[in-house]
């Protein structure tokens, strides 16, 4: 049989959000550093992303990981997160996923109990720490990089809902955190269709009523998602909440996710309510969970700021061949209203 593409991925879920992982058939890309192959393969390869993640291979409810060689010594590997309809500079959920499969692939060789690595993201270096036994990565915990502040309690009107108080804080991603009980949410499996319709319009809303410009790497921008907060409880274990997060075009991220995590517990540590290696419970709508602590202070481009580290699970679901035959008539993929929130047939795919 002849093909014009064939692409090696292995399939990962971490909590329940699944980010395949891209380990053959593609090569390596130009740039100095990671965040500039990310931006080589968005404006010069981004048929790979409509390939992978676009039906019929793909769906929304998806992310791909590549796999590439580092461009510091001091990283094992790289690797460039691709999400539906963006390139982001990190994600918590993709990074698990990615040291799951190449710790049980073999692609960096697995040390029982506990395997130390260094990933190349495109928001910089990330250490990892994975729990491992019996050739199973049990658990990963990844120092993420510095979350700081945009804004506390801060004012945006929002079509349909008036006028709502939302934080903004950088983790990895910018996030909008609006406490789900103000607007009447419990953050139950019934909400989950309602979630994600307001969800996306306090985005669209906060990003154009807060500028939000990273202020090291300016190419970092713009509100990315929504966050919607659960009420705060003293265990045990430590602090703990409920929370969503809706990524675009508009579907909930199944895990707690790990930017989110780490962009919630900078606001928390702002208002006072989370110290220094304190430990944050965070549970996602379907009662998965990962454990967060700030494991010390930083700068930012002369902001003040946290350090997060995230620990969570993941598993390997499926080793995949993903092929193009020539005489296929989708080589970019489709996408269609029913499953696609806000697809129209008018936007690019």
């Amino acid at each position: 049989m002849r093909f014009s593409r064939m692409i090696n991925v292995v399939g990962v879920h971490a909590a329940g959000e699944l980010n395949e992982v891209i380990t053959g058939g593609v090569r390596d890309v130009p740039g100095r550093t990671m965040f500039e192959k990310m931006q080589y393969v968005q404006k010069h390869q981004d048929e790979l992303r409509k390939f992978l993640l676009n039906e019929p291979r793909g769906r929304v409810t998806q992310c791909v990981n590549l796999v590439l060689p580092p461009t510091t010594p001091e990283a094992d590997a790289g690797f460039v997160i691709i999400e539906s309809d963006y390139y982001v500079p990190m994600s918590g959920t993709n990074t698990i996923c990615t040291v799951t499969a190449l710790l049980e692939t073999g692609m960096i060789p697995m040390q029982e109990p506990v395997t130390t690595l260094t990933l190349e993201a495109p928001a910089g270096l990330v250490k990892v720490t994975a729990q491992c036994r019996d050739g199973k990565c049990v658990n990963v915990t990844f120092d993420n990089v510095a979350g700081f502040v945009f804004a506390l309690d801060a004012k945006v009107d929002v079509p349909g809902l008036g006028t709502i108080t939302v934080d903004v804080a950088y983790g990895g991603m910018i996030y909008c955190i609006v406490d789900a009980a103000s607007l009447g949410y419990k953050l139950e499996l019934k909400e989950a269709g309602d979630l994600v319709e307001v969800g996306e319009r306090i985005k669209k809303a906060a990003a154009e009523q807060i500028p939000c410009v990273h202020p090291e790497n300016p190419e970092i921008h713009t509100i990315n998602q929504t966050q919607f907060a659960g009420p705060l409880e003293r265990t045990e274990r430590g602090l703990t909440s409920k929370n969503t997060v809706i990524v675009s075009p508009g579907r909930h991220d199944r895990s707690p996710c790990g930017t989110g995590t780490s962009a919630r517990m900078v606001v928390l540590n702002a208002k006072g309510q989370l110290g220094i290696d304190e430990t944050f419970v965070h549970r996602s709508l379907i009662g998965t969970e990962f454990i967060g602590r700030l494991r010390g202070t930083a700068e930012v481009g002369g902001k003040p700021a946290v350090l997060p580290t995230i620990t969570g699970p993941g598993w390997i679901t499926a080793f995949h061949q993903y092929v193009l035959d020539p005489t296929d008539p989708f080589p970019e993929g489709y996408r269609l209203g029913d499953t696609w929130p806000g697809y129209t047939g008018e936007q690019p795919i």
